[in-house]
């Protein structure tokens, strides 16, 4: 039943975003959660054909780092997977930490990593702007279209940058592409920990923390029921950095009954990084590291929304 789950999550960001709302009241999430996704058997005829057969016929591939599995590393298995793939890969990835830096192309499409939401693998990998530039120092990187992320610690373990050394921004991940769905996944990094750079996405149940815009792209994401944490400094600092630059463009940042956590005052939900960046905190707690203003504007001629 699980993996029935896994494979139609995508699927829900579309029917959010065309024809249905999510509930104003928070204990009515979950149910309307569970009514809203739909199998695939239920929503034949209606996603593109391309789409329906990817999702008829899915293979798995097991990690395991200790052995027993068809592979012992997550880019193995990412090797393995064909070059204009068309059907739906669920990579289960076994318990541990995989010291990888790993990428996906843009032609690997239809893409699931799965971890045991019981014993979660962690994916680490140390690397910097300096080394990599920023969109390019993550430990994942996915420019493929329909890719979902389950049960999985994702983090950047370079060091905390200190502002006396340029390049120590480290993201944890970039997503670059399209539909893609992450459920009970855990980012953990410092300044630019995630980058939701461009596509539709969705994300659940997640945990995304920071020390300064931790949470930057351009991309157009609705964030439900996630925990954002504010990691302590000396200074004021920012949340989020969406980069909207026509006023026509649909992209931004919605957040969902999502909570602001941490330490310290003087937290900014975000920072326009360009000049028409939107990013919304819909029936979400606050906190009170958030500072009284709210956004800050970052010499940009009009101010997030």
């Amino acid at each position: 039943m699980f993996l029935v789950v896994l494979n139609t999550f995508f699927i829900l960001f579309h029917q959010i975003a065309s024809n249905d709302t999510i509930p104003r009241d928070k204990a009515r999430v979950e149910s309307w959660f569970e009514e809203t996704i739909k199998p695939l058997q239920a929503r034949k005829g209606t996603l593109e054909p391309a789409l329906e057969a990817a999702e008829a016929d899915p293979k798995i591939i097991r990690v395991m780092k200790s052995g027993g599995g068809d592979f012992t590393t997550i880019n193995d298995a990412v090797k393995s997977i064909p070059t204009k793939n068309d059907k739906r890969i669920i990579v289960f990835i076994g318990p541990g930490e995989y010291h990888e830096k790993i990428k996906m192309e843009r032609e690997k499409k239809f893409v699931t990593f799965l971890g045991d939401p019981k014993n979660m693998p962690t994916l680490i990998f140390n690397g910097n702007a300096a080394k990599y530039t920023t969109v390019e120092s993550g430990t994942l990187t996915v420019d493929g279209d329909y890719f979902v992320a389950a049960n999985l610690h994702i983090k950047n373990s370079s060091p905390r940058p200190d502002g006396k050394i340029k390049g120590g921004q480290a993201a944890a991940m970039r997503i670059g592409g399209g539909m893609a769905t992450f459920y009970n996944v855990r980012f953990y990094g410092f300044q630019d920990t995630f980058c939701d750079d461009r596509g539709r996405h969705f994300f659940k149940d997640c945990y995304i923390e920071g020390t300064a815009d931790f949470i930057f792209g351009n991309a157009k994401s609705i964030y439900l029921n996630t925990e954002v944490h504010c990691i302590s400094g000396e200074q004021e600092s920012w949340i989020t950095a969406h980069a909207r630059e026509m006023a026509e463009s649909e992209t931004g940042f919605v957040f969902v009954h999502c909570r602001v956590t941490g330490v310290g005052k003087g937290w900014y939900l975000g920072r326009a990084w360009k000049k028409f960046s939107k990013v919304v905190f819909a029936y979400s707690d606050l906190g009170p590291s958030v500072a009284p203003k709210g956004w800050e504007s970052n010499h940009q001629p009009s101010p997030y929304e």
